[in-house]
């Protein structure tokens, strides 16, 4: 039988929501957490107007 691989995040959490929430403004936005491959990972780029602070 295969072993599963445990996946950890890396982000924080400050409050439980039901999704992203904008502290300042209090607007929330539908958020999904998925795994990412490494195919997909290439094309998260500049160019393709993604932005990451």
């Amino acid at each position: 039988m295969k072993k599963s691989k445990k996946v950890g995040l890396d982000f924080e959490v400050d409050k439980l929501t039901n999704s992203i929430e904008n502290v300042i403004s209090g607007d929330s936005f539908p958020t999904d957490i998925i795994l990412i491959n490494a195919a997909d990972l290439k094309s998260v780029t500049k160019k393709e107007k993604w932005q990451f602070d």
